[in-house]
């Protein structure tokens, strides 16, 4: 056990860095775009926090390391473990089985003893930084051994873990062959934290079949007399900062660029995603290519612009959906398109947060509808940017934002007649519509921003399991 160390250790599968190349040939860190960044970066400031993760690549420095003040912890892994850990059990098992099964989970067993050998690395160097009586805080479904492997080796330890991405039911959870060591490891969490009640409620309904624990409600009794609550923290965005970069002149200037190079239709319909297929890109796009079949409207009147993060390309089924949505975009301007005017246009790229915030203001329609997420943040971020209280939300009922989100235009992605309803719908709304429920989700998204996710799940875990150690503190907020 260490005698000094950090007071609160994050661990995450990746650091909060990105590796770039400078002009003169040398390398730096810059910060990651996301939410969990922004949410945990001025408390790790106020902490003096240590963030454990993976920097990207094989074989990478493990030497701590600080950037733009923050510690910075690496976990180096092999090409085999990224093969095996990282996009065989974490992308190929865990991700499909958590997410409803849209693509069929595989399970190796080889692929299960990297996850093993991989959660126990991270399990042991959060042992070594935290302080005594600190608090360590794992995220998501690469890591969900490490709670119980930190425990048994730091029991002076406040623990809690929060997973991203859905939990699922019984039914489905009960195919993976390492059930109960999933669940175990998640059990060694003083707090365990889902973004919906329903991811909470199965995970303790899970512990009670399973592992045979006696619960309550939202409580685990353990055979040591500890008890853990497992219960629904949904994260959120820097909504604040994502307001601001809206206003600005720079983002103004850019969102008329961008419709004027759309031609300046009477509506923009616009897609944001990863390129995966959980996030029914496939299944909105023919949808919204039928209403400009069945006469609804012309490439004139409105188009589809669809940004897809690359994501996992060395991963089969990530290749295989690229090549179908590239094949469904040629097939739909082909058959419809005129010349200057796609009926799609199709942006395969990452952008920086200040052009995604221009399309946001650039788009009269925002489209989300996975077949099942555990949030979407991209809704929240859209929202944020209409800060005149304008723009339409198109949102699967089967995101996690559609609980606090539910002035938007909900739909079932599996059902393109009623998606196709909704499209329509939300592209003839008059401006009292669009501003009335558009004003109702601004509310919701200003006050239960990023910072607050992060101040109620740490709150909630200092009065989980009081120890000697320092309470964390929240960042100061303006």
């Amino acid at each position: 056990m260490t005698s000094s160390g950090s007071d609160l250790v994050i661990v995450a599968n990746r650091l909060p860095v990105d590796r770039v190349t400078l002009p003169d040939g040398s390398s730096d860190w810059r910060p990651s775009p996301g939410g969990l960044v922004s949410a945990l970066e001025p408390v790790m400031r106020a902490n003096d926090g240590a963030w454990i993760g993976w920097p990207g690549g094989a074989d990478s420095d493990d030497e701590p390391f600080d950037a733009d003040g923050l510690s910075l912890v690496p976990i180096s892994l092999s090409q085999q473990e990224i093969e095996y850990f990282y996009e065989g059990f974490s992308n190929a098992t865990l991700w499909p089985l958590y997410h409803d099964l849209v693509a069929k989970p595989e399970f190796h067993r080889e692929w299960w003893d990297a996850y093993v050998t991989v959660n126990r690395r991270f399990a042991e160097r959060a042992a070594q930084e935290a302080a005594e009586g600190g608090t360590v805080w794992v995220h998501d479904y690469q890591l969900q051994l490490v709670p119980q492997m930190l425990r048994e080796l730091r029991p002076d330890l406040r623990i809690g873990f929060y997973l991203h991405i859905p939990f699922p039911p019984a039914e489905l959870f009960q195919q993976l062959p390492w059930r109960r060591q999933i669940l175990e490891g998640l059990l060694g969490a003083d707090l365990v934290g889902f973004q919906l009640s329903g991811g909470a409620q199965n995970f303790v309904r899970l512990v009670r079949q399973r592992v045979g624990h006696k619960t309550h409600r939202d409580l685990v009794y353990l055979p040591d007399g500890h008890t853990l609550r497992a219960a629904a923290f949904p994260i959120s965005i820097d909504t604040a900062g994502y307001e601001e970069l809206a206003r600005s002149e720079r983002v103004e200037k850019r969102a008329a660029e961008i419709r004027e190079a759309l031609g300046n239709p009477r509506r923009v319909f616009l897609g944001v995603d990863r390129l995966d297929y959980t996030k029914g890109i496939y299944a909105r796009l023919r949808a919204f290519s039928e209403l400009i079949i069945d006469g609804n409207f012309d490439v004139e009147d409105a188009c589809f612009v669809q940004v897809a993060t690359p994501s996992r390309e060395q991963v089969e089924q990530y290749r295989i959906l690229r090549d179908d949505i590239d094949r469904l975009v040629g097939h739909i301007n082909g058959d419809l398109g005129q010349i200057g005017r796609p009926a799609i246009h199709y942006l395969h790229s990452s952008y920086p947060r200040e052009e995604m915030a221009a399309f946001y203001r650039a788009a009269d329609i925002m489209v989300v509808t996975p077949f099942r997420d555990g949030m979407n943040l991209v809704a929240k971020e859209y929202v944020a940017c209409r800060y005149d209280d304008d723009g339409a939300l198109v949102l699967s009922e089967f995101a996690g934002a559609a609980d606090e989100l539910r002035q938007a235009w909900l739909i079932n992605p599996y059902d393109i007649n009623g998606m196709k309803s909704a499209l329509l719908e939300a592209y003839r709304a008059d401006d009292k519509d669009r501003t009335r429920r558009m004003k109702a989700m601004r509310k919701t998204v200003l006050q239960h921003d990023v910072a607050a996710w992060a101040d109620s799940f740490l709150t909630e875990l200092a009065a989980a399991r009081p120890t000697h150690g320092k309470t964390v503190r929240p960042a100061k907020r303006s």
